[in-house]
């Protein structure tokens, strides 16, 4: 099976890097496209997929399409693409906020249409995307994308209602998790901590705390809890953070995010 990835950004590059680790598909079965031929020849250079000049080419070529471009382009690739693409190619969308009908109405036909929302954490293998797909689509197929997806970090199906949500919760917010590790860290230096290490130590708390939330099974409030000593150093940030507004400045970024992807 030929997979086609159309755009060989940084999202592109760990999908293409978690697929092959995994041994989903060889190399030798992956063709894509970019807009510079730097790009392209790095990506070839890098994993030794095949790459094409053109987006048509890669759809010609392509069993499973993926669209690997930002939202603003999709309209021009599309048009690029449609008349390469056929009945039995399973187009993969990773774009925010463009929806399985905006895209469908696009292409002009019926297609097979697997929408997905990874995050940049997928550069590391640690990824999290939420999957949904048209009724064209089998469940042999939605399983398959679903595994492609996993190959790079954790997947999920959703219904589709829930995209924009997917999009804030995990395809944005870790932009502001960087945030708080580079206010965290600025504390420590403030403490008396040097740079580098304040960056490891809060990254590694961040990561840590975030893996035993998915291992443990328990309530974050619990897990809080129990860092909460009666008295105790812990409690004191928590009440600071709860008089400065941090959940629902939290919660007012991410439904900031929701309205923007409902506008793409």
């Amino acid at each position: 099976m030929k997979i086609g990835f159309i755009g060989l950004g940084n999202m592109a590059d760990a999908m293409i890097g978690g697929m092959l680790r995994k041994n989903m598909v060889k190399a030798a079965d992956i063709v894509g496209s970019a807009k510079t031929p730097a790009t392209r020849q790095k990506m070839a250079d890098r994993y030794g997929i095949g790459v094409k000049n053109t987006n048509e080419e890669v759809a010609k070529e392509a069993d499973v399409l993926i669209l690997a471009v930002k939202p603003q382009f999709f309209e021009q690739v599309i048009t690029e693409v449609k008349d390469a693409v056929t009945s039995g190619t399973l187009i993969i969308s990773i774009a925010a906020g463009k929806s399985m009908a905006w895209i469908e109405e696009a292409f002009g036909k019926q297609i097979k249409l697997v929408r997905c929302m990874p995050n940049t954490p997928a550069l590391v293998g640690e990824g999290c995307t939420g999957v949904c797909a048209n009724g064209r689509v089998s469940e042999e197929e939605t399983a398959y994308s679903v595994s492609l997806m996993e190959s790079f970090g954790r997947a999920s199906l959703v219904p589709e209602h829930l995209m924009d949500a997917v999009g804030a919760v995990s395809g944005s917010s870790p932009a502001y998790v960087f945030m708080l590790i580079e206010a965290m860290a600025d504390a420590g230096v403030e403490a008396g901590m040097p740079r580098k290490q304040a960056y490891e130590f809060a990254a590694q708390a961040v990561y840590g705390s975030a893996k035993l939330v998915l291992e443990s099974g328990k309530h974050p409030g619990e897990l809080k809890d129990m860092v909460c000593s009666p008295g105790g150093t812990t409690i004191q940030g928590v009440r600071v953070l709860e008089e400065k507004g941090m959940r629902g400045a939290v919660m007012d970024a991410l439904a900031a995010c929701v309205r923007k992807s409902k506008q793409l």
